[in-house]
């Protein structure tokens, strides 16, 4: 009789199994996960060390809520919610503790400063980016799920636990402020 290896078994196999205290069912489900999670995570922290700290956290506090997930959603549906709220939380923290990154302050480095496209396209992306910013977290976090992650609309509430007509709304909404802000800029 063939027993299977735990990184044969699926979802909701490792799941029953990462809930009776398997750790490593849970390291297959991280495995399996991480790498999305961890994007996601750099999209809604815009840092990639902080990212890895979110990430981390996140797999922490889904470890720690196993016994509690009922398994309405998917896992990796249960992860982006968590980690939606680990970074909501990095971000609050951060906000009191606020610092500059002075290697940032460099910019372009100089052999790269002529090519007029290449200014155009880091001018581009450096006002997106600061209009996302200026986003308050809650539609910031629709806008990055919609046009970064493609999610439906219902994908998005089933994520952050809303309903799929608020989901529309904040997007239109995100979508209008991101619009404002760069006509703003011009």
């Amino acid at each position: 009789m063939h027993v299977p290896r735990v990184e044969e078994l699926d979802e909701q196999a490792l799941l029953a199994r990462a809930r009776g205290g398997d750790r490593g069912a849970f390291a297959v489900l991280v495995r399996e996960h991480q790498r999305d999670i961890y994007t996601l995570a750099v999209r809604l922290t815009e840092d990639y060390d902080q990212a890895a700290d979110v990430t981390q956290e996140a797999f922490i506090r889904a470890w720690n809520g196993l016994p509690g997930f009922r398994g309405d959603s998917s896992f990796g549906t249960w992860m982006y919610r968590i980690t939606v709220n680990t970074a909501w939380t990095w971000r609050r923290r951060r906000r009191k503790h606020q610092t500059v990154d002075l290697d940032a302050l460099d910019g372009v480095p100089p052999e790269l400063q002529y090519r007029d496209d290449l200014d155009e396209a880091l001018e581009l992306r450096h006002r997106l980016r600061s209009a996302l910013n200026e986003l308050p977290v809650g539609l910031r976090t629709v806008v990055v799920l919609r046009d970064v992650y493609g999610l439906s609309h219902q994908e998005i509430a089933d994520h952050l636990g809303i309903s799929t007509g608020a989901a529309k709304v904040r997007l239109h909404r995100g979508h209008r402020r991101l619009q404002r802000q760069l006509e703003d800029g011009d």
